[in-house]
């Protein structure tokens, strides 16, 4: 029930993102068939009701290439520090995650390993330069990983 909800919960936010057009949380092309992610910041349009007392979050959504290859749809993120949602879309059935590592190598955050399925988690981010990654072993070092500025 509960990936049922997280799936529910995309689908939304997949909603809001089309219906926003062209605002900052497009995904853009850069060169070299990479992608960047910017952050949704949460706000009016926060898909669970109203923000409340100034906390504001921001919403990173990841999936794993839909064709099978060891690869994010997007190796650059951009988020405000602070809380930061992970929404993780896996459509493959080989296992994957997102985990998110400082620069010193510090793990801070990670969703659940999934195939087939989605998942999240809410890490609480300082500015700085952090790698996305898939924690399978062997996924990283085939280039399953890219990088998170948060500002």
């Amino acid at each position: 029930m509960n990936k049922v909800a997280a799936l529910l919960a995309l689908a939304l936010a997949a909603f809001i993102l089309v219906a926003c057009g062209g605002d900052d949380s497009d995904t853009t092309p850069t060169g070299g068939g990479e992608t960047t992610q910017e952050a949704e910041t949460d706000g009016q349009e926060n898909a669970g009701g109203g923000a409340e007392g100034g906390g504001a979050g921001a919403t990173l959504s990841f999936e794993a290439d839909p064709e099978g290859a060891l690869a994010y749809t997007a190796t650059e993120a951009t988020a405000k520090a602070g809380k930061v949602t992970v929404e993780f879309d896996n459509p493959q059935s080989l296992t994957h995650d997102v985990a998110i590592e400082d620069s010193s190598g510090k793990e801070v955050g990670a969703t659940e390993l999934i195939a087939d399925s989605s998942d999240s988690t809410t890490v609480n981010l300082k500015p700085g330069t952090y790698t996305f990654f898939c924690s399978v072993p062997g996924h990283r070092e085939a280039g399953m990983e890219g990088t998170l500025t948060v500002e």
